[in-house]
């Protein structure tokens, strides 16, 4: 009984991760993106 549950435990580990990782990846991004629209609002101003 103990395998399937240290089974169950590695893959729930796993998604925890990957969702940590996604939610870095798209702020990364967000990031970027403001970067690129405050660049853009300081060149229109000038």
């Amino acid at each position: 009984m103990s395998i399937p549950l240290l089974a169950l435990a590695t893959v729930f580990l796993v998604a925890c991760n990957t969702v940590r990782g996604v939610g870095e990846d798209v702020q990364a991004g967000g990031e970027a993106i403001e970067d690129t629209a405050r660049g853009t609002q300081e060149e229109l101003s000038q």
